[in-house]
């Protein structure tokens, strides 16, 4: 997505909200130590490997470039990323070819009605020693103990095991019998949902939604890349993956992703998109007031810093501009927008409101 920053009107940014309550992960997104040469040569080297790892998906991903992009953004900056589309778009086979590609475990678990949080996080069970007949509890781990953990269409089991997620997504940790086990890290959910199909679903919680880091559109293919889909997925095409990056080296470069400066009129575009989705406030566009119930909270804006970083480091550039904030404004916004019921009435999508935003609020 690019956006024009001419003929725009301004608005003034307001100053960057202290939340009571802050994400560990993003604390410090707005604030980073000069970069060092080491961490210069780190860029380049993750600008190169950047395009590998494309190269790589794209043996099996026909198209979808734009997915592929925010997707990488949200691994590097240790975004949770919930992807929206109609099934056969390709959702799963994408993620677990990255977890191929960067040599982490992959777990996909299907979210059905009679799922249980037990059965995301795992369970403690009773065993036996045969020889001296003692007995102990065991913790059996569940899939979510991989680095890379796929919630199929999550919002077809209830609340209940939705929130499941919510400790491992917030602190990388699960708590079973009173026990805290650490996640493999790097560690990252990402999640589906059919856009179309609502029969028997739950929406997810709010609290939720905002653990997200991105929320990407995934839309059909045009023709020519739909042709190509056919003919690859209908020949014994079985391309063999390099592996490009190990564990190690992929949380070192999301620490550096932290790292990377972010000028101060960078940070207040950020906060100034995220404060003008709220209608509360003074300076939000009157069809932000008109259309939506509750805006982005303070997380947003730290989000669109921490993904605003990543995206200039996967192009080798060693510092973040107004044009990265905006590129990432839909993704990181439209799913921390509820709308009103005049808004649903008409039509109106968070995405566009977010889109149109970008016009109005300038760097």
């Amino acid at each position: 997505m690019k956006s024009s920053t001419e003929n725009l009107t301004p608005i003034t940014p307001l100053r960057l909200e202290q939340p009571t309550e802050v994400n560990p992960v993003v604390a410090e997104a707005a604030t980073a130590a000069p970069l060092q040469k080491s961490d210069l040569d780190a860029v380049k080297e993750l600008a190169e490997a950047h395009a590998q790892i494309v190269k790589e998906i794209e043996k099996r991903i026909i198209g979808q470039r734009k997915v592929v992009d925010q997707l990488l953004v949200a691994l590097f900056a240790r975004g949770h990323t919930l992807f929206v589309g109609v099934p056969g778009l390709a959702k799963t086979l994408l993620i677990s070819t990255l977890a191929e590609t960067l040599n982490l475990s992959f777990q996909r678990i299907q979210f059905t009605p009679d799922l249980m949080p037990a059965d995301i996080t795992g369970t403690e069970i009773l065993e036996e020693d045969h020889t001296t007949g003692r007995r102990a509890f065991r913790f059996l781990k569940g899939p979510v103990f991989a680095n890379l953990v796929l919630a199929d269409e999550i919002n077809r089991t209830p609340p209940k095991t939705q929130a499941a997620l919510l400790q491992s997504m917030q602190e990388f940790r699960v708590t079973a019998g009173g026990t805290t086990h650490d996640l493999p890290l790097p560690f990252l959910v990402f999640a589906t949902q059919n856009p179309i199909e609502q029969e028997g679903t739950y929406p997810l919680p709010e609290a939720q939604l905002d653990r997200f880091m991105f929320q990407i559109d995934v839309d059909y293919p045009s023709e020519s890349e739909e042709e190509e889909i056919v003919r690859q997925q209908t020949s014994d095409h079985r391309p063999v993956l390099a592996r490009v990056l190990s564990p190690q080296r992929i949380l070192e470069l999301q620490e550096l992703v932290r790292r990377v400066p972010a000028a101060d009129h960078v940070v207040k575009y950020a906060v100034a998109l995220a404060r003008a989705t709220r209608p509360t406030t003074p300076l939000a566009p009157q069809f932000i007031k008109d259309a939506v119930s509750w805006g982005a909270g303070p997380r947003a804006s730290q989000f669109l810093i921490l993904a605003a970083k990543a995206r200039a480091i996967l192009a080798g550039r060693f510092a973040v501009s107004t044009d990265d904030v905006a590129a990432l404004a839909r993704p990181t916004l439209q799913h921390r927008l509820i709308l009103n019921y005049r808004a649903e009435a008409e039509g109106l999508r968070a995405g566009d409101l977010v889109d149109r935003l970008l016009t109005v609020v300038a760097p």
